[in-house]
This record gives structure tokens, sequence and C-alpha cells, in this order.
């Protein structure tokens, strides 16, 4: 039986250090993901695989990961708010990138 995006979700174990997995996740966005999401999706979130590249945009983290689980059942979504350094925000200090 096929198991749900939540039970899938909870069952991933990252393969990379903590560093590993971040350098990727910010070389794979700011070089072949950022060019084609950043004009129209502002706001949105990408989950990103940073195995294979393969993203999917969504309007909350859960959406766009099961959208890349979905697509690939072993990803290792590194995810990020698109024009934004961080997916979210803790006190009142903008965290919106200068474009």
């Amino acid at each position: 039986m096929a198991k749900s995006p939540e039970e899938r979700f909870h069952q991933r174990q990252p393969r990379y250090p903590k560093e590993e997995f971040a350098r990727r996740g910010d070389e794979i966005y700011e070089t072949q993901v950022r060019p084609q999401v950043e004009e129209d999706n502002h706001g949105k979130i990408v989950a990103i695989d940073i195995k294979t590249g393969a993203f999917e945009v969504g309007d909350t983290p859960r959406s766009a990961v099961d959208r890349l689980y979905e697509r690939y059942p072993d990803a290792q979504p590194w995810v990020i708010r698109i024009g934004y350094r961080a997916v979210f925000r803790i006190g009142s200090q903008s965290l919106r990138q200068s474009v």
C-alpha cells in the first residue's frame, strides 16, 4: 500500500551533513532555480531536491515538499521562500532580499 505524503515526510533521513545540505541547496537555488522562479512567484515556497536539482513551487513548505515527493519519492528537499533569505520570520525585521 502506498504511503501518504505525511508518512513519507516523517520517515526521511538526511543523507548529508547539515553544512553540505545547506551548501548544495543554496547553490542549486542560486544557479539553477532562482532565475526560473523569482519573477512570478515572490513570497512562495520552493522545495529543491539537492540530489537531482528538481524543484516544486507551492504556497506552503508542506505543499511544495509534497509535490516534490510525488515526482521524486526519494528526494532530499531544501526549502526556501522565493525572494527572501529565510522561509520563516521571527520578530519584526524584514528578511526580504534587495533586488
